[in-house]
């Protein structure tokens, strides 16, 4: 039952999602009504993604990253729920991929969306070929309206990351730039002057230290780092300062109070 004034979140997830627990609670904690969605209700007819004001895709191995990371997950939701998901971003309504469910909006085409949803990025294995598990520095590089108001573009916020696969990369240069150009990278890994960085601050080796992209319009979000592991100040290494999971969280709630 939705609570009176509050946006409703659809977290969604299946077998092998392991983050949607802290996802539920960041989005409590900053005013939304979040309703876990596991992905058969989505494909037996009893949920409809309709009925809520913003999506979130949580991290976690969906289908264990068998085949590669997102793929499964991708191929499924494609299957039963795109034109639900496409009609979703026409309303300019949120949807959001975290680590995993950043991959999985990549392996559907819904991300980047420069020429409708031709494939032209991928989140390729960490040039480590290692797991990258600890925090890191980013920075707001984009004037995305859903963030801008409460993040300011020069401040470097502090956020864990932990992936396999997390490497940006497209397919050209010629991409690569239309997205700077279009304002679609929307976070960069930085040092902790906010200064662009390589390898261990950039964890995977991603192209223009790109760590966040977005579609063209903005609605749509894809972040390899996990804002929902570092809800509290506390959590952070400069305690007292807010953390960017409450600044990420407050800014998609407040945003999505608007399709209430």
């Amino acid at each position: 039952m939705a609570r009176a004034g509050k946006p409703r979140f659809a977290v969604l997830r299946m077998e092998g999602t392991n983050c949607e627990y802290e996802t539920f609670n960041s989005l409590v904690r900053s005013g939304a009504d979040p309703q876990y969605v596991h992905l058969k209700r989505i494909e037996n007819g009893d949920v409809s993604l309709s009925d809520f004001s913003g999506i979130i895709i949580p991290g976690g191995f969906s289908a264990g990253d068998y085949i590669r990371a997102g793929i499964i997950f991708a191929s499924r939701l494609s299957r039963c729920a795109l034109k639900d998901l496409e009609e979703f971003n026409q309303e300019g309504k949120i949807i959001v991929g975290i680590c995993n469910g950043f991959q999985v909006l990549v392996e559907m085409g819904l991300l980047p969306m420069i020429t409708d949803r031709e494939r032209k990025v991928a989140l390729h294995v960490n040039e480590s070929f290692r797991f990258e598990s600890r925090n890191v520095y980013l920075r707001l590089s984009s004037e995305n309206g859903i963030f801008k108001k409460r993040m300011e573009m020069q401040k470097v916020w502090e956020v864990p990351v932990a992936h396999a696969e997390g490497r940006f990369i497209t397919d050209s240069a010629k991409t690569l730039n239309t997205l700077k150009r279009r304002g679609q990278i929307l976070f960069k890994y930085s040092d902790p002057n906010g200064n662009d960085a390589p390898y261990p601050l950039n964890p995977n080796g991603s192209l223009m230290n790109s760590a966040s992209i977005t579609n063209i319009s903005g609605n749509i979000v894809g972040i390899m780092p996990h804002p929902e592991r570092i809800y509290f100040s506390y959590q952070m290494e400069n305690a007292g300062s807010e953390s960017f999971g409450k600044a990420f969280f407050d800014s998609i709630v407040e945003y999505s109070e608007r399709f209430t």
